[in-house]
């Protein structure tokens, strides 16, 4: 996952009519790609939603990303549920031609897939690509959509939203959508309260439920990918494959994990679309090591930072890093990246990334950062751009996923190479990791 941005990029305002749309331009590379979110979307607190920041920072290593707020959401003029998606086909007019993009490359989620997709129909000459993540052409059942929501049963699922906005309550879609991960559920809670008020997205998915783009489906032109999490509980993926059949040569792929595919580790859903834009995959694995991986991050990161407020969070996050950087460097190890509140590590024995682990967890709860650690030792995949990929990888943040506070966790393989070293490992018992054919037996590491 690449290094979140300390500081968002400039937010610029577009016209469009009498309605001004924020947008913002970051990355350099060779493809224009616009992003289209859904419903809800603010681009300055997406810089401080990690999951959000992270798939940002993952298309702009490859394309110069063009991210807005639509009509009547976020930072932009308008009032929700209000603006038809013709008149929000001119603000993604209004906003290329702002940002000096003649010819763009797509990418929209979910119900903004609606947006993107009378787009290229509308301006075939200005899409270059579309992908559509997780789309969802119509909202309720109709002629040839029997098993989709009833408008009566969309409109109790609204209402659900609306009750349960802002907090971490089942009937809340949207936290839904973000797998089963606490943290990141206070996270999206927090995103959602400040992005918009729950009126105002009522209103939004009340009128999107009037809507049906299917019919456009044949009149796209361009090249198109429609992909979803494999993991994805909430968004049924007859709606993806209805789009793959209506429209000419489209591709569908499915990716690992849960939830949206802005949700959790960017990697690989990143690669799918760099591969597709720009024609080539990225640079093949230069080489696979064996090695150790070190998952660590902050326990309880998004309430410490609304405690303590953006300055002094962001402070205290650096003494973190540098922590970080300091012990995996007296440890023979190296930092891969930086997880927002965490890091991923690679080091060339389990016994020294168990050392590392536990001076973590001293130095770090000394400066009141609870952490929690996971270690897997595996065969890695090191990438030429300096990243590691590989099972051995999600092996070693499952177990840290399964870590208490103060806990550093372990695989069995890590226990059984490291016999002989002056850590003590207890038996955890054997645990079921998502994602993994086989429980595995976890050990907590002590000194």
């Amino acid at each position: 996952m690449p290094t979140l941005r300390a500081v968002p990029p400039e937010t610029r305002y577009a016209t469009s009519g009498d309605a001004r749309i924020a947008y913002q331009v970051v990355g350099e590379g060779p493809v224009d790609l616009l992003f289209v979110p859904s419903f809800l979307s603010n681009i300055e607190l997406g810089w401080e939603h990690a999951s959000i920041a992270a798939f940002s920072n993952r298309l702009a290593r490859f394309s110069r990303l063009i991210l807005f707020d639509r009509r009547g959401n976020g930072m932009s003029d308008g009032l929700a549920g209000e603006s038809t998606l013709e008149e929000q086909v001119d603000d993604v007019r209004a906003v290329l031609d702002a940002a000096g993009a003649r010819e763009a490359a797509i990418l929209a989620i979910n119900e903004g897939a609606r947006l993107a997709l009378l787009f290229a129909a509308s301006h075939p000459e200005s899409v270059r690509a579309l992908v559509l993540a997780a789309p969802v052409p119509r909202l309720v059942r109709g002629p040839g959509y029997e098993w989709a929501l009833s408008p009566e049963e969309r409109e109790a699922r609204i209402g659900e939203l609306v009750a349960s906005w802002g907090r971490d309550v089942p009937g809340n879609a949207w936290v839904a959508m973000g797998g089963d991960d606490p943290e990141l559920h206070a996270a999206m809670t927090r995103y959602q309260r400040l992005a918009s008020g729950p009126n105002g997205a009522a209103a939004t998915l009340l009128r999107a439920a009037e809507t049906d783009v299917r019919g456009v489906l044949g009149s796209i032109q361009c090249p198109t990918l429609v992909m979803r999490r494999s993991g994805d509980e909430e968004i049924d993926v007859r709606h993806s494959r209805c789009v793959v059949e209506g429209i000419p040569g489209a591709r569908f792929v499915e990716v690992g994990g849960e939830g949206q595919v802005w949700v959790g580790d960017p990697e690989e859903p990143g690669r799918e679309i760099e591969a597709f834009l720009t024609g080539s995959p990225p640079r093949a694995a230069s080489e696979r090591v064996l090695a150790t991986v070190m998952f660590t991050d902050i326990v309880g990161s998004t309430a410490l930072a609304s405690e303590l407020g953006d300055g002094r969070w962001r402070e205290l996050l650096g003494r973190h890093d540098a922590i970080v950087r300091e012990e995996v460097e007296r440890h023979r190890g190296r930092v891969v990246k930086s997880l927002g509140d965490g890091a991923l590590s690679l080091f060339d024995g389990p016994s020294r990334a168990i050392g590392c682990a536990l001076a973590l967890r001293g130095r770090l709860g000394a400066i009141s950062l609870p952490i929690r650690a996971g270690l897997h030792t595996g065969e890695c995949e090191l990438l030429a751009d300096g990243d590691v990929g590989g099972m051995a990888v999600h092996i070693g943040a499952r177990i840290a996923a399964l870590a208490e506070p103060d806990e550093v966790l372990a695989s069995r393989t890590v226990r059984d190479l490291s016999i002989g070293s002056p850590f003590t490992m207890d038996d955890r018992g054997e645990h079921e990791l998502k994602g993994v054919a086989e429980p595995w037996r976890i050990y907590a590491a002590g000194s």
